[in-house]
């Protein structure tokens, strides 16, 4: 491993046990800091309320470490919206955000539209469709940006068990991303989940990176925060296991383009010259082809959007 990743490794990843979270709410107290945490959600009733109920319950009620919860919902035909609301949270609708740009699908549209909906100094992205949610995900990786100013962006990072085989989900990680990170970017190799959707930054970050609209924004969101604030502004913290629907593997190969293209634009600024990917299907006459976009359209930095400024000037 490289010298500067292995350094990092050493001294910018952390258990959630490292900081008691009287300690964080303590630290949140005297910077007058404040925290968001924003899920982004599309048809998931079976699991969202179970965590908005869980950060509302341990993160707001017992101890006061949590502001707001916001879901933003990316145009569910389910009941995730009302199950959110009824659970504690405010849901904001992806289209109702920003509507003079039309929204596109793709999860990072929701995150980057989200932060016009939002007010914490630090947001804490999670993903909705977690199941057996612990609070830890959320109090574990606000937690060094409260008590360390150095800290821009922490992700969380854990098992990540397919079915019943512990460490076997992640397949685009190892198979993409792992690969993509260590041969372009190696000082990002120590990254253990670098595209978890777990993660919490710095709004004053968050608003000067531009976010892929689809499955890139992890990879993306990395690349850029490491040109932006540099390695040692990067952390990661342990909060277990991490168990959630996972997707077949048409679903993932297509994620992977996605993700591959992300970083194709950040090594030449250049574009692709087949944005699409082509999979098979067996059908009645033998295998059948099914082609899909890839993603090739990224959102600017926030804080060039005119809405946004005249938000933060208000």
């Amino acid at each position: 491993m490289l010298e500067d990743a292995e350094r990092w490794l050493n001294t910018r990843s952390w258990s959630v046990d490292d900081r008691p979270l009287k300690k964080i709410v303590a630290a949140k107290r005297s910077s007058n800091a404040t925290v968001s945490v924003v899920l982004p959600a599309l048809n998931e009733e079976e699991t969202v309320g179970e965590i908005v109920a869980v950060i509302r319950r341990d993160l707001m009620l017992k101890v006061p470490l949590v502001d707001e919860i916001v879901v933003i919902d990316s145009g569910s035909t389910d009941r995730t919206s009302e199950v959110a609301a009824a659970a504690g949270a405010r849901v904001v609708h992806r289209d109702d955000i920003l509507p003079r740009i039309p929204a596109v699908p793709g999860k990072g549209e929701v995150l980057w539209r989200s932060l016009l909906v939002t007010s914490g100094d630090i947001v804490c992205f999670i993903d909705a469709d977690l199941k057996e949610f612990s609070s830890d995900f959320v109090s574990g990786i606000v937690g060094p940006l409260l008590t360390d100013p150095g800290v821009d962006l922490v992700k969380a990072m854990y098992d990540r068990p397919l079915g019943q085989a512990a460490g076997q989900g992640g397949r685009v990680t190892e198979l993409m991303a792992r690969p993509l990170l260590n041969m372009h970017w190696p000082q990002l190799a120590g990254f253990v989940q670098p595209l978890g959707g777990e993660y919490a930054a710095r709004r004053s970050l968050l608003e000067q990176l531009p976010f892929p609209v689809g499955y890139g924004v992890e990879l993306g969101m990395l690349i850029d925060s490491l040109h932006l604030v540099g390695l040692d502004a990067l952390a990661q913290v342990d909060v277990g296991v991490r168990k959630h629907r996972h997707q077949d593997g048409r679903a993932l190969g297509r994620m992977s383009a996605a993700i591959y293209r992300t970083a194709q634009l950040r090594l030449t600024r250049g574009h692709l010259i087949r944005p699409s990917l082509t999979q098979f299907e067996r059908g009645e006459a033998g295998f059948e082809p099914r082609t899909y976009s890839v993603d090739t359209e990224e959102r600017p930095p926030m804080v060039d959007v005119a809405e946004y400024a005249r938000r933060k000037a208000a």
